[in-house]
């Protein structure tokens, strides 16, 4: 199975991605993921988050064999799927401030 991005269009008040699924010898499928506009603020996801986080939706969705061809064509993405992206593609936490030491000479 190949998920290729086909690219992104502005709603009202979401940004709507567009993947195209192709898994030979079936015909290709069309999908669609949307984002609210709200979730993309300085705490939250980036613009560039964007493909990443449908992707990885869409992925989970196509996923299992059995649901492969239920999955549904226009998904949303929810709080959860935000905070899940961003343990797993946020930067990393600080240990705090470390101490630099000097070797002994």
């Amino acid at each position: 199975m190949y998920i290729q991005y086909v690219g992104f269009e502005i709603a009202a008040s979401s940004r709507v991605y567009a993947f195209q699924v192709l898994n030979a010898p079936d015909a290709a499928r069309d999908f669609t993921v949307a984002v609210q506009s709200q979730a993309f603020r300085p705490n939250g996801l980036k613009l560039q988050d964007g493909p990443g986080i449908c992707f990885a939706r869409l992925g989970r969705e196509l996923q299992v064999p059995a649901q492969e061809s239920l999955a549904e064509r226009h998904l949303t993405i929810g709080e959860g799927d935000i905070k899940e992206y961003l343990v797993l593609h946020g930067p990393p936490k600080s240990q705090g401030r470390k101490e630099l030491t000097h070797p002994k000479v």
